[in-house]
């Protein structure tokens, strides 16, 4: 197992790390140039939630995760220093697709007891996607994290039996069970879990405000506090949760929005 390995986000003469595929819409990703001359990264905010600053071609930028919630019009940024001031940014809209699905009610309406549960998870969840580092993560371009085939179902709507449902807000990746689960890039384990929907779960931080997700998993090979390295196992593919078969289930959070990892990886 080997060390994580962050960058500074301080000044430095190394080479600027490639960016993810800018897409400026609802669970896209905004890049924001800040017109600030700072030896350190500076404090830049959006939508209530720090957002993730990198030093790239000799100047300061805003990588900004974008809420599927959001709505289409103008966005911004807020600076503190050297006065407090506002970088505007448009997002514009974008349609994702709608399922409509005809099921049981028993699997649509949950009993007092599973709802109980749902709720101690979603305060365990909101506790690793809240995290902060003050490192910046070691690339923003990367491989995915366990082979094979791709779905194109983030941000999804369901609608069963007329009830909307939130969107998926991941990206589904088909694989056999027991197949390994890998660290696509270096980061640090913040939380494990087993949770109603998601099954087993590991969330790794990046830094700034990046987090992954891994969901379903059939085993969990790391602990909180582990620091792994771009390639390390942190689990095997499983149907844990609620699921209908094996399959990766993967997220990643951006200044608390989740956001489309397509745009993350290496074309």
């Amino acid at each position: 197992m080997v060390g994580l390995m962050l960058v500074s986000s301080a000044p430095c003469n190394a080479a600027s790390i490639a960016l993810p595929a800018q897409s400026a819409v609802p669970g896209g990703v905004a890049i924001v140039p800040l017109d600030v001359e700072s030896e350190h990264a500076p404090v830049a905010m959006s939508a209530g939630h720090r957002v993730l600053v990198i030093r790239q071609d000799a100047r300061w930028i805003a990588v900004v995760g974008i809420a599927l919630a959001t709505a289409p019009g103008r966005a911004t940024v807020s600076l503190r220093e050297p006065a407090p001031h506002f970088i505007g940014f448009e997002v514009a809209p974008k349609q994702y697709a709608t399922q409509s699905l005809k099921v049981p009610p028993k699997q649509v309406n949950l009993s007092a007891a599973d709802l109980e549960r749902v709720e101690k998870d979603r305060v365990s969840i909101e506790r690793s996607l809240s995290h902060w580092s003050d490192l910046a993560p070691q690339a923003l371009q990367f491989g995915q994290p366990v082979p094979g085939v791709r779905s194109s179902s983030f941000g999804l709507r369901r609608v069963f039996n007329g009830e909307s449902r939130n969107p998926h807000s991941g990206m589904d990746i088909a694989a056999p069970a027991g197949t390994p689960v890998r660290a696509p890039l270096a980061g640090e384990v913040i939380g494990t879990g087993s949770y109603f929907f998601n099954g087993n779960t590991v969330f790794l931080d990046h830094g700034s405000g990046f987090i992954s997700m891994y969901c379903h998993l059939s085993k969990i090979s790391v602990k909180p506090g582990q620091k792994l390295g771009p390639g390390d196992t942190l689990g095997e593919v499983g149907m844990t949760g609620r699921v209908t078969g094996p399959h990766l289930h993967w997220g990643l959070s951006l200044n608390h929005a989740w956001v489309d990892p397509e745009l993350f990886l290496k074309q």
